[in-house]
């Protein structure tokens, strides 16, 4: 698995924090969530912290997952 690239994040004014890959908004963050996510972006891997809280990452083994007998119909 590649590691995760292209992620920025910018805190506002208001307390709100919008996250972006590659220059498109990936997601907003307020309040107690968005507390949360500069204390980890701040302590960790930006780049990873930033792509596990946008959802926007995979993990390589969806194709091998899905064939698995558990999860098939």
């Amino acid at each position: 698995m590649s590691r995760p690239h292209g992620f920025t994040y910018e805190q506002r004014g208001d307390g709100c924090v919008v996250i972006t890959h590659r220059g498109r908004t990936a997601g907003t963050l307020r309040g107690a969530r968005a507390e949360k996510f500069l204390a980890e972006v701040e302590s960790g891997d930006a780049q990873l912290v930033m792509a596990r809280w946008t959802g926007a990452y995979k993990f390589g083994n969806e194709r091998v997952a899905r064939n698995h007998p558990r999860n098939r119909g």
